[in-house]
């Protein structure tokens, strides 16, 4: 179901940032927002609070948003109170974000690898990243995992790519243990 609410929400967003022709506004104000959700807790508690009337909640959204963001956003915000699905602005925005990306052609990149990679590394990586996926540019996102031994394990979406050596080991063990000693 909540794929469902944020889906369509996220999508009515999407319809207007292009109608209105503010896509790069809306995702960047879309990104700010999520991050004052994600920081503080107390608002989103002020948002979903059962006792708090829709009217004072639209207010308290008023109050933090008008002249910080467009007029086109507040107008969502207040649309997401009012139809109760403020416990579901993180995973609408989410969405929102990444058909953005998606329509710019933005790649989402996840690297793990076994030690921490140099600049130049992290350049022709990205560069060869570019070269072979339809995307125009990339987010890359690096961190260090030492269980991986060696290697790297790449994900962009839904695709991965893992030449890690703990999963060349994992392979090497399963094909040990399917030979039968006579």
């Amino acid at each position: 179901m909540a794929k469902i609410v944020s889906k369509v929400y996220g999508d009515a967003l999407f319809e207007l940032a292009l109608e209105k022709q503010s896509v790069d506004t809306l995702y960047e104000e879309a990104a700010g927002i999520r991050e004052v959700i994600r920081q503080n807790a107390e608002l989103m508690q002020l948002l979903m609070h059962p006792k708090i009337s829709k009217e004072e909640k639209n207010s308290a959204v008023k109050a933090i948003f008008d002249g910080r963001v467009s007029d086109d956003m507040t107008g969502f915000l207040v649309l997401i109170v009012d139809k109760g699905r403020a416990d579901e602005l993180d995973a609408v925005l989410g969405y929102f974000l990444s058909v953005v990306k998606e329509y710019k052609k933005i790649g989402v990149v996840d690297v793990a690898s076994a030690a921490e990679l140099t600049d130049a590394q992290k350049e022709q990586l990205c560069k060869k990243l570019l070269a072979t996926t339809d995307y125009a540019t990339l987010e890359m996102h690096y961190r260090v995992d030492a269980a991986l031994i060696g290697g790297m394990v790449i994900r962009i979406g839904d695709r991965v790519v893992d030449s890690s050596i703990r999963t060349k080991l994992s392979q090497m063990e399963k094909q040990l243990q399917k030979i039968q000693l006579s």
